[in-house]
């Protein structure tokens, strides 16, 4: 079942063509790494799904409902966190948790004190006071103590430490084993490497990639290392192998993923006493598409 999704969509302001041609779609139970620089349109496709801003053409859906007529009930059944979060000053952190939840209709307390907890907030202080991680954190735990269905983070993280990323990223793991939906806007590309289950990758407006991590690194190049008998020299000649360095009967190398097989039969004489292989990492698939290659 299809939780949300995005047909074609585009948007202007003014001159500039922020989203010109977006689609893509997250399914019940799946989490989507939605990963861009600055500027590329991630946060204005979800303003959109939000109900913030009207598209200009296109189709975008929640729960099989269009995001800007039906917004209001939309909105009873999902969760979000901005990259930057405001508050009311004269607030406590533990009264805006409540409000938060109240308008969503959770009850949880049992939830929300545990994630108080664990972000290491003090929910008695003033929002006036808070730090931007702990006004992060305010945001974070209404929205994990909800029993919202679909999840929408944007830049959830910013400007939290890393061990409270690590406590993030543990509920995550506890929503999506619920069967929830999550859309995972994030600069920290480990995170989404970790969490999601797709990634689609947005650049100036359009998603120019989309797939699991594996259908991914078909794309591209596995890093390999090799020891041998003798110095596999033979490897120069192979279509198909990069950055070659060869040390005495050791060899360093990229390679494409349809050529390892006629590797494999090329270094079978030289007697190989060990070989590793170390896929693609996110960081490098997506430093990739940015280099235009």
């Amino acid at each position: 079942m299809k939780m949300l999704e995005i047909k074609h969509l585009s948007k202007s302001f003014g001159k500039t063509q922020a989203l010109k041609d977006v689609s893509l779609e997250v399914k019940s139970g799946e989490v989507l790494g939605f990963i861009g620089p600055n500027g590329a349109g991630k946060s204005t496709t979800i303003r959109v799904l939000l109900g913030i801003l009207k598209a200009d053409s296109g189709v975008a859906k929640i729960f099989g409902k269009d995001v800007w007529k039906e917004a209001i009930e939309i909105h009873k059944r999902i969760a979000y966190v901005p990259g930057d979060v405001n508050l009311w000053g004269n607030l406590s952190g533990g009264e805006i948790i409540d409000l938060f939840m109240s308008l969503q209709g959770t009850k949880n307390k049992e939830k929300r004190d545990e994630l108080i907890q664990k972000f290491e907030l003090d929910p008695k202080k003033k929002a006036r006071s808070y730090s931007k991680g702990n006004r992060q954190k305010i945001a974070l735990i209404a929205s994990l103590a909800s029993e919202a269905d679909l999840y929408i983070f944007d830049e959830p993280t910013s400007g939290l430490d890393p061990l409270m990323e690590a406590v993030f990223q543990e509920e995550v793991a506890k929503i999506k084993a619920q069967g929830k939906s999550i859309l995972l806007s994030s600069h920290i590309l480990s995170e989404v490497e970790r969490l999601c289950d797709r990634v689609a990758i947005i650049r100036q407006g359009v998603v120019i990639e989309e797939g699991t991590m594996e259908e991914l690194r078909h794309l591209t190049r596995f890093e390999y290392s090799v020891e041998t008998n003798t110095s596999p020299v033979a490897l120069r000649e192979v279509e198909g192998v990069h950055d070659l360095t060869i040390n005495e009967n050791k060899a360093t190398f990229q390679a494409d993923s349809d050529k390892v097989n006629e590797i494999l039969q090329t270094l079978l004489p030289y007697g190989v006493l060990k070989l590793e292989s170390n896929p693609p990492t996110l960081e490098e698939l997506f430093m990739r598409h940015y280099e235009g290659k």
